[in-house]
């Protein structure tokens, strides 16, 4: 019945209208960043016309984005497997490992997540500066290496797996190491993932650390290079926005990448009906 249309056609009207406000701004930033610099003051620069892909190029050479886009690519994916690694052996020690006190330390890993990072960055600088790792990668992934939430996320996933099927594993001689090997980590595939990929974009992402142990430009990470570049060439918006473009690519393809383990994680307690 035509009376039905309207729902359904206001529902894809109004996700029209959300794609669109969020699409706008990578609109405006690939215009912008393929339009020859004359052109990007004039009414026109939205509109798709001439194309100049040259900035991507000078953002690699004159921006030095390159290097840039290295040492992320470095510490992130540096960061992220130590915070997958540390968070699968706490989580699976406290689903699965009695010992005194596991509540309290538990307790203890989550109550981390209550302190904001302003309070304790003091404390790990002169850490970081006492150990001599200034202007190292040790500096810029070190103090990240576990993480509290991660610990937290893969301990609940682990309490999802039943307590006979460890109970089966060790009446077939596995041990703590074969069970989480060959069948814990397997099961819970899906949040590994996801903790994989938020790990990474918080990595990804850090500004203010990155820029107190490191003064050597060639340890910089690329959210300090966009800073830098957005402020030596202001009025080469194009430039800005070519290296911002491509410094947002990485986090494009992880997501991409790990589409499918996210939605995994994300609908594992939908029930059907």
């Amino acid at each position: 019945p035509r009376r039905r249309w309207w729902p359904l056609l206001a529902r894809y009207a109004l996700l029209v209208v959300v794609a669109a406000v969020v699409l706008f701004p990578v609109w405006t930033a690939v215009m912008v960043a393929t339009k020859p610099l004359a052109e990007l003051g004039s009414l026109n620069v939205l509109v798709p016309g001439s194309v100049d892909v040259g900035s991507f190029g000078d953002a690699f050479d004159s921006a030095r984005l390159g290097r840039y886009l290295f040492n992320s690519l470095v510490v992130s994916v540096a960061i992220a497997t130590l915070q997958v690694t540390t968070s699968i052996l706490a989580g699976y020690v406290f689903a699965f490992v009695p010992f005194r006190g596991r509540s309290v330390v538990f307790a203890a890993v989550v109550a981390t997540l209550m302190i904001p990072t302003e309070v304790s960055i003091v404390v790990n600088l002169e850490t970081v500066q006492d150990l001599g790792w200034i202007d190292t990668y040790q500096a810029l992934i070190v103090p990240f290496a576990a993480f509290g939430f991660g610990t937290f996320l893969l301990r609940q996933a682990f309490l999802s797996i039943p307590v006979e099927l460890r109970e089966a594993a060790a009446v077939d001689g596995y041990g703590h190491w074969g069970f989480l090997r060959k069948v814990a980590v397997p099961l819970i595939r899906p949040s590994i993932s996801a903790l994989a990929v938020f790990s990474f974009l918080l990595a990804w992402n850090q500004y203010l650390w990155p820029l107190l142990v490191t003064n050597d430009a060639d340890l910089r990470t690329v959210q300090i290079g966009l800073k830098s570049l957005a402020f030596e060439n202001a009025t080469e918006l194009n430039l800005v926005m070519a290296a911002t473009l491509l410094a947002a690519l990485p986090i494009l393809v992880v997501l991409i990448a790990f589409e499918r383990q996210l939605e995994r994680r994300l609908t594992a307690g939908a029930v059907k009906g």
